[in-house]
């Protein structure tokens, strides 16, 4: 039986993660690691009663002495490292962001090398690491080009890897590293590439308020989308599954266009009914998308098998549904930082 500790598990995809860890009955207890407490991300996927299985720690993940202790009392099997600043945080906060998101890692890594039982660590890595699309000449990037981060949070999530392949070499406990790019769906909150999801909110706020809701793009260009049930079901699945070694992997995808990406929204929200309340545009001059796109998922797809893809046809209905639901009983809100 497992027990499993989380770092940023009321955040987006730590929570769509223990949703997905929840339902396999090898997993005995998961501990839960927040420094704000808040439990209404968890609630989206678990309800109002959360599971007894689930257990809270108030921590903060720079904080060495604090990680050391919990981790000796916890003693877990498996470490689920998601907590860090998302790329707006680190450009505005240079010196919290590494503190955060490269100290809190090392101080994790540190502490996870006296454990006893550790069987696995993964660690939420992202296509950030990479450089800007127009470095590569293929048609899709492998996880073995050059790496090229285009901004501090890609900087320290390439540092986490580099931390991370340390810790294997010390301890050979099994480590991966995942590599994110633009995560949409319900509980997407936060982060630059929160956008898209912010579009299938405008739809869906609109149609509670009975009026349109204008959404405009920051940035053009194309994505790498992933549904949020889909990165949730990975994180779970290479925690779980049988695995020797250290890698990095891309999660599984699909890249297209951002007008695209809208048109498929438009075209889903027009057969749920909620036509009368799309209005979409891209910002004038709005810059590229930052982070690089058209990520090859051969490799994780190798490793680890019957990972799910679900079409973003499929996942963008499901979201308006979800989002639609959220409206009427109004608890459905735009992100913080969407840009």
């Amino acid at each position: 039986m497992h027990t499993i500790f989380i770092t940023g598990g009321t955040g987006c995809i730590g929570s769509v993660t223990i949703y997905k860890l929840l339902q396999s009955p090898e997993v005995k207890k998961i501990v839960i690691a927040t420094r704000s407490g808040n439990t209404a991300p968890l609630k989206l996927w678990l309800g109002e009663e959360l599971d007894p299985r689930l257990e809270f720690v108030t921590l903060d993940v720079a904080d060495y002495k604090a990680i050391e202790t919990t981790l000796k009392a916890v003693n877990p099997t498996h470490i689920i490292h998601l907590g860090a600043y998302q790329s707006p945080d680190c450009s505005k906060y240079h010196i919290s962001g590494m503190e955060i998101n490269t100290g809190g890692t090392m101080a994790l890594f540190d502490a996870a090398e006296k454990l006893p039982n550790l069987k696995r660590f993964v660690f939420a890595s992202s296509a950030a690491v990479y450089g800007m699309r127009s470095m590569y000449p293929q048609d899709t990037i492998s996880e073995n080009v050059t790496l090229a981060p285009p901004n501090h949070y890609g900087i320290w999530k390439l540092a986490g890897e580099h931390l991370a392949r340390l810790f294997y070499d010390t301890t050979a406990v099994p480590t991966i590293c995942l590599r994110l790019n633009t995560t949409y769906g319900k509980g997407r909150d936060k982060g630059k590439t929160s956008a898209p999801t912010n579009a299938l909110k405008s739809i869906a706020m609109g149609k509670k308020a009975g009026q349109t809701i204008p959404f405009e793009m920051p940035y053009q260009g194309r994505e790498n989308y992933h549904f949020v049930e889909d990165v949730g079901a990975q994180f779970a699945a290479c925690t779980l599954a049988s695995f020797e070694g250290f890698g990095a992997f891309n999660i599984k995808g699909k890249t297209i266009a951002i007008d695209e990406f809208l048109q498929i929204v438009a075209k889903q929200a027009e057969e749920l009914g909620m036509g009368d309340y799309i209005k979409f545009s891209i910002k004038d001059d709005a810059p590229p998308n930052l982070f690089v796109s058209d990520l090859s998922h051969e490799k994780i797809a190798e490793t680890f098998k019957n990972l799910p893809l679900t079409s973003i046809e499929e996942g963008v209905r499901k979201s308006l549904l979800e989002f639609n639901e959220m409206a009427e009983k109004g608890i459905l809100k735009y992100s913080e930082a969407s840009s």
